[in-house]
């Protein structure tokens, strides 16, 4: 298969059959990843940062063709923000790439292992998945956070980037594909399906036998539609309906800053903060400063009865939030604010409305960060930090291909670990059962 992908023809089963041969090559491909050593690996991932950093000008250039396409079809500003890259950008991407070669190699790692009283020895193993399907949106970051993982652990990709970044995972793809043959690995190992659309999408949802895993990334829609229709194994990466709780023990200063940046630091990205909920005992005095500084940053404020009375106290614009903003990712300068009687209440809003992605608590009462802690059930869970840390690389994990909101294997920031299965190895002198 040549690096650039062939035009696709558009009959269902032409589609069919092409998108089942990419993910048959990766397979073959996965086979030799599945083996290789961890020096070539990670030659090929440094094979890949200096490619980026060389090619920034036509990565950029290919940029900008998507978002000028993007502006006149009418794409989303939060959509729009993730998807631009600049010279910053692809330099913090290859850096990236390379803390991910400094990490340990996770094929191999023995998880847990025993001798039996008979003699017979048992070790559980990491091992690659095999081939791991990527379909996300507008986010050129993911093209080579993806590859860079599911490379790094022994295994294929086989990505749907979306026609909102077309032109920019076209040049990405053959980057990545050009640095592993430039180390003797197969550039099968990285693959797209892009040029069949959304058809094309339908067929690897159901490649089952030649798709190990699939991962969805991106707003609940295209999430919802993968984990209903895909026969292939899915672990969902669901959205970001975060919460902050400041306690009423908080050190307010720290808090305000905390809160300021969970939902400002970018508002785009599924770490930051939707809901702030603030005891009783602070409306009259911090919430008026929170909702003056939000204010001040041209955030929409959507309040409870309470939180919109603070907001009147302190000439903020606000309007009455409705059920549904409780449930909403906002991904933008939007705001939803309560107020509430206790932690209890806290814990009880956050069961209700949260997405189970990130959620933190601002307090200085032992007793109340531990509850929280024990009864928030969420895929993180913060005390005095900003929910903006729910990310791979801050977790020092090099990247991450999602955040897990399920309860499998997954959850929380999705690194090397994570995209791995294991196997049992049973050795033994003849042993039988009697």
């Amino acid at each position: 298969m040549s690096t650039e992908v062939e035009s696709a023809e558009t009959s269902p089963s032409a589609v069919r059959d092409a998108v089942h041969e990419v993910a048959g090559r990766a397979q073959q491909a996965a086979r030799a990843l599945a083996t290789a050593p961890r020096q070539q690996k990670d030659e090929a991932l440094n094979a890949l940062a200096d490619a980026l950093v060389a090619n920034a000008g036509q990565i950029v250039a290919a940029n900008t063709e998507d978002l000028e396409r993007g502006e006149r079809t009418g794409l989303a500003p939060n959509l729009a923000d993730r998807l631009r890259l600049d010279r910053p950008r692809i330099e913090a991407i290859a850096a990236a790439v390379r803390d991910i070669v400094r990490l340990p190699d996770p094929v191999g790692e023995v998880v847990r292992g025993s001798t039996l009283p008979n003699g017979l020895q048992l070790r559980q193993l990491r091992v690659p998945m095999g081939v791991i399907g990527m379909v996300y949106e507008a986010r050129p970051n993911v093209t080579i956070d993806a590859a860079s993982l599911a490379l790094k652990s022994g295994n294929a990709a086989v990505l749907r980037g979306g026609s909102a970044a077309e032109s920019t995972n076209t040049v990405l793809v053959g980057l990545i594909r050009q640095a592993l043959e430039s180390v003797g690995l197969p550039a099968d190992a990285v693959a797209t399906i892009d040029p069949w659309g959304r058809e094309g999408v339908q067929h690897l949802m159901r490649a089952r036998g030649l798709v190990d895993l699939l991962v969805p990334r991106g707003g609940a829609g295209l999430i919802k539609t993968v984990v209903e229709n895909s026969t292939v194994p899915v672990i969902e990466t669901g959205t970001g309906n975060c919460h902050v709780f400041v306690d009423s023990s908080a050190d307010l200063a720290k808090a305000l800053e905390v809160m300021l940046n969970a939902k400002l630091r970018r508002t785009s990205v599924c770490n930051a903060a939707e809901t702030l909920l603030v005891h009783a005992d602070l409306a009259d005095t911090f919430l008026p400063s929170v909702l003056t500084a939000l204010g001040e940053q041209n955030v929409r404020i959507h309040a409870d009865p309470r939180a919109l009375a603070a907001a009147e106290k302190a000439g903020v614009k606000a309007e009455a939030a409705t059920e549904g903003d409780w449930f909403t990712e906002y991904l933008a300068a939007e705001i939803a604010v309560g107020v509430v009687d206790d932690l209890g209440q806290a814990i009880e809003h956050i069961r209700t409305y949260s997405s189970g992605h990130t959620e933190a608590i601002l307090t200085s009462d032992l007793r109340a960060a531990n509850r929280f802690t024990a009864e928030v059930d969420s895929a993180v869970v913060a005390v005095n930090a900003s929910t903006a840390f729910t990310d791979g690389a801050e977790f020092g994990l090099g990247a991450e291909v999602g955040i897990s909101t399920q309860k499998l294997h997954a959850r929380g920031p999705m690194g090397l670990a994570e995209l791995t299965s294991t196997k049992w190895v049973v050795t033994g002198e003849g042993h039988t059962r009697p």
